[in-house]
């Protein structure tokens, strides 16, 4: 279900404050107290927002070094699997299943080089997992992010439309 205007400034708001409350947030958006809460209640039901945690650095927690490993997988098993002991490694903070010449891509998190040496080992020794290849993040240009998607669904339920360019 599209969102509407409304519908991303409240999450904008959220994003922006995740501590605000329902009856500040709805005196900052003009609308009552019971359309904020059903809003988010409807947003989190369809899995628009799936949380309202705090966002975690993991530089900050001494994990320096980002990278990003591509996996290959023995054909026989399949990848549910292997995702399942790939979630139990600390310094995998995301894993995907991809196309293209590898089967999994991994963002992992180290303390240092020798340590991401360590961290890859580990990767290939999960069961399932034939072979490794990593590079190395040197600077984040843009950051994961998700309010610029936001404003251009609620632009397009705005003009009848699923996507497309913004208006100028």
């Amino acid at each position: 279900m599209p969102i509407d205007e409304l519908d991303g400034r409240l999450i904008e708001l959220f994003a922006a404050e995740p501590r605000i409350g329902v009856l500040e947030a709805s005196r900052r958006l003009g609308v009552a107290r019971g359309t904020v809460q059903a809003r988010l209640d409807r947003l989190a039901r369809d899995g628009v927002i799936g949380g309202y945690g705090p966002e975690i650095d993991p530089a900050a927690l001494g994990y320096g070094v980002t990278a990003f490993v591509t996996l290959q997988l023995q054909q026989a098993g399949g990848h549910d699997p292997v995702g399942a002991r790939l979630a139990q490694v600390p310094e995998v903070i995301e894993a995907h299943t991809i196309t293209g010449p590898g089967d999994m891509l991994c963002r992992v998190v180290a303390r240092s080089n020798t340590d991401l040496q360590r961290v890859i080992d580990v990767l290939v020794d999960v069961a399932g997992v034939e072979r490794a290849s990593s590079v190395i993040s040197l600077a984040t240009q843009v950051p994961y992010r998700t309010l610029p998607l936001v404003r251009a669904a609620a632009r397009a339920s705005g003009r009848g439309k699923a996507s497309g360019p913004p208006p100028r």
